[in-house]
């Protein structure tokens, strides 16, 4: 899986790993491209990849909304493959 977000938020993300904000869950997409997309409405984006096989293994919830986007509560950064 993979999430899109703008780069200003690089650190916090570092730091807490994926939160869900005002949100009910944190959104994944199934493939890089539309992360990006997602990324740039923000600003200059980032495309996280999301170990949601060994997130899964190790007790996460995961669902699939109608429109294909992935939804958890939370995607602690020891999950994320972080660009440089």
């Amino acid at each position: 899986m993979y999430h899109g977000a703008a780069a200003r938020f690089l650190a916090s993300i570092r730091q807490k790993g994926l939160l869900r904000g005002k949100r009910d869950y944190v959104h994944l997409s199934p493939d890089e491209g539309t992360a990006h997309k997602v990324g740039a409405r923000h600003g200059e984006p980032i495309v996280l990849v999301v170990k949601a096989g060994q997130m899964h293994a190790d007790g996460f919830t995961f669902y699939c909304a109608a429109n294909g986007v992935w939804l958890t509560q939370h995607v602690p950064n020891q999950y994320l493959v972080i660009p440089i």
